[in-house]
């Protein structure tokens, strides 16, 4: 698939593909015509390196999130795990932060249509 097409596909810009490209997180082969040809199984690994930089992991270098990417099972380093048990620590205690200012909101509420 064309580049076009994968970013259609994994809803990521051509340019962010690049750079992606770029920095070995995805491959491509190059066709006669020198037009770049993705696997179709690249949607599914954007969308990954899109989620987990959406997921605030954007502090992770390449360089720490290649391997993991790349690694076989039996290869992985536990950085990828560490890495997501600190993200869902980090999200679980910001919705114990959010229910508690519910609470005091909804209260509030409560003796303002008194």
């Amino acid at each position: 698939m064309r580049i076009g097409e994968l970013s259609q596909a994994s809803g990521v810009s051509a340019r962010s593909l690049r750079y992606y490209e770029e920095q070995g997180l995805i491959r491509s082969t190059r066709s006669a015509g020198g037009w770049r040809d993705f696997d179709p199984s690249a949607v599914e690994r954007v969308v990954m390196i899109q989620h987990l930089f959406a997921a605030g992991l954007c502090s992770v270098t390449v360089g720490e999130l290649l391997p993991c990417l790349e690694a076989e099972p039996e290869e992985r380093t536990g950085v990828m795990e560490a890495l997501l048990a600190q993200e869902v620590a980090r999200l679980e205690a910001k919705r114990r932060d959010i229910d508690r200012e519910l609470e005091v909101l909804n209260a509030l509420r409560q003796d303002v249509s008194r």
